[in-house]
């Protein structure tokens, strides 16, 4: 309405007034328009970008995984290897069409008896009837005499790296391979019975890791069935018949059915010499051929013996020969008093005496075979009935060397009819390179040295053989050896230990050492069970039963030391004895003739019959 036809006076001010406050509000109202529109599209865009970065987080990817870096392949002829549903990062090769992997992974994961002397350059394979030999480089191998050949190089080396052709793996193990390629792969399998497998619901995907966001590993195809490994949340892990071992939804699987797979495979079995009577050895210790003429004044008294076992060969250098006190009357005196004549062979107290000396003996093949020629030419020389191997000087490097020793030892020995024993420290972590499960297989009997728990460079005080120690000794060999092959030995002597708080001066210079750890000097010296008896009565001591060791005790003051002794008698014997019935051992043995007492047989005589 224009100035002209607008009402004039008050009204006319009131229409005005409206009209303006009409304008107003129509302003506001455009401005509240304008606002919700802009929060409008603020909200989409904020959820567009918020589902673009859901479903960038958790939308399935697409990213395939570098399988050669999954596999660890780094090099044009390397291989990826799975064994048994696990891929190892393990050096391999193929040439000329066959595969082939290093030899300390042939150990690790599918065979361990497989050995190569890289002095002479030799594979070797213990077998029952004999061991075969393979040259490196070579397509021949021989058994017992008999050439045989392979249209490929057995076992090659590559730099510092040693090969085995699977395929001749394959010939002495119970395991299956097949290769594959993009990336180039075997996968391996070496364990047979009971597993699980699972379907696929549809088509899916195994992934590196348990997340839609992990690198694709490869596709499953609906009804495409894989082994099943392990739940892990949502997902599981599973393995693929073609070596990809990774996770897939459960949510696009079956669940697990058991399943059993086989293989046709004729295990190796060693054959063994048992007795068909609890053993009972005792060591006679011969330094010299006139200590041979003891044997009948330290048998005289015993009582259940069964077995001697003179301490004749040593080892007189590296080269593998060898030193003997073996005498033929000996044996026939021992036969004549019904006992089997053991004899023993050691790697300390002659030629050699370290564990560097050991370990050159061991690691030529040809050292061994002559080692063991002359022991077996001396044990038949002179009729005894079986060898005991007492070597003390193993160190971890030479492990495979010693355990190969006892094989090829095993076959001699099985030939000629000689029982094979071996003795072994009580098992500890730093003393796994003895072998003793393969020990259990290849030779007849394991002999556990039940003894010095406490010795000569022991910084505490304490018993030579407890009970808890020499049970512990029983269950962890159990744990590797079949108890029908297992005997455990027990001392005939004891240690007298003498206790002298240290000087400042002491404490000071053993600084930084293991020593410093203990704040007493102890000395100890080696008694026989009747010395032992004797130097504590001299002491006026007395003596009380320990009920955790299962020994007698004494301890007594003089000249301002302490002395301390857990006594080996008949009684601590015959609590290590009633562990031999409980764990069903096939005997006793005990070191040495004429350090113990004799109503120790006595109570020997009660658990042997």
């Amino acid at each position: 309405m224009d100035r002209r036809t607008r009402p004039e006076g008050p009204g006319g001010d009131e229409f005005a007034r409206n009209a303006r406050r009409r304008a107003r509000a129509r302003r506001r109202r455009q401005r509240k328009l304008v606002i919700r529109f802009f929060f409008f599209i603020m909200v989409i865009v904020v959820m567009i970008i918020g589902g673009a970065f859901l479903w960038k987080r958790y939308s399935p990817s697409k990213e395939k995984a570098d399988l050669n870096e999954y596999y660890g392949i780094t090099g044009e002829n390397q291989l990826g290897i799975t064994v048994n549903g696990e891929v190892i990062h393990a050096k391999s090769m193929i040439a000329d069409g066959e595969p082939y992997l290093e030899y300390s992974a042939v150990a690790d994961w599918l065979n361990d008896r497989f050995y190569i002397d890289f002095h002479e350059n030799l594979l070797l394979y213990t077998l029952p009837e004999g061991t075969v030999t393979a040259a490196q480089g070579s397509s021949d191998y021989t058994l017992e005499g008999e050439k045989q050949s392979k249209d490929y190089v057995i076992f090659k080396s590559e730099g510092e790296t040693a090969y085995i052709a699977l395929d001749f793996v394959q010939q002495y193990t119970n395991m299956e391979y097949k290769i594959y390629d993009s990336p180039k792969r075997v996968a391996i399998t070496s364990e047979w019975g009971k597993i699980k497998t699972v379907a696929a619901k549809k088509d899916t995907q195994v992934r590196r890791l348990a997340g839609v966001k992990s690198p694709i590993l490869t596709e499953l195809s609906k009804g495409e069935k894989v082994t099943f490994l392990e739940d892990e949340g949502k997902w599981r892990k599973v393995c693929t018949e073609d070596g990809f071992v990774g996770y897939t939804p459960k949510s696009a699987l079956e669940e697990p059915k058991s399943e059993k797979v086989t293989r046709e495979f004729k295990e190796q079995v060693y054959d063994h010499i048992s007795k068909d009577y609890t053993i009972n050895l005792a060591w006679h210790q011969v330094t010299s051929s006139a200590a041979n003429e003891m044997l009948g004044q330290l048998i005289a008294g015993t009582k259940g013996l069964t077995t001697v076992s003179p301490t004749w060969f040593t080892v007189a250098d590296v080269q593998g020969n060898m030193n003997s006190l073996a005498s033929a009357s000996y044996v026939e005196q021992a036969h004549q008093n019904g006992l089997e004549v053991w004899a023993l062979v050691r790697d300390f107290d002659g030629g050699i005496g370290s564990q560097e000396e050991s370990y050159e003996l061991l690691s030529y093949t040809s050292r061994r075979a002559n080692l063991i020629n002359q022991l077996i030419a001396e044990a038949t020389s002179v009729g005894v009935d079986g060898i005991n191997v007492d070597f003390e000087q193993i160190s971890k490097e030479c492990g495979e060397h010693y355990i190969q020793f006892i094989r090829e030892l095993s076959l001699e020995c099985e030939k000629h009819n000689l029982v094979l024993s071996v003795d072994n420290y009580v098992p500890r972590g730093f003393n796994q390179q003895y072998h003793r499960k393969e020990q259990g297989v290849v030779a007849d009997y394991v002999i556990i040295m039940g003894y010095d728990e406490h010795y000569a460079g022991s910084y505490e005080s304490g018993s030579v053989a407890s009970y808890g120690f020499v049970e512990e000794g029983i269950k962890k060999t159990l744990e590797e050896v079949p108890a029908d092959k297992v005997i455990n030995a027990v001392p005939f002597y004891t240690r007298l230990w003498k206790e002298t708080s240290k000087s400042e001066q002491e404490l000071a210079a053993e600084q930084g050492t293991e020593a410093a750890q203990y704040p007493v000097k102890v000395e100890s010296k080696t008694y026989s069970m009747q010395d032992a008896a004797v130097r504590v009565s001299e002491a006026g001591a007395s003596v009380s039963w320990d009920d955790d060791t299962k020994q007698n005790y004494a301890q007594w003051e003089e000249e301002g030391s302490t002395y301390k002794i857990w006594l080996e008698d008949a009684a601590s014997v015959e609590e290590k004895l009633k562990l031999m019935k409980e764990y069903s051992l096939a005997g006793t043995a005990a070191w040495k003739l004429g350090l113990e007492t004799a109503d120790v047989w006595n109570v020997i005589e009660k658990y042997v019959k």
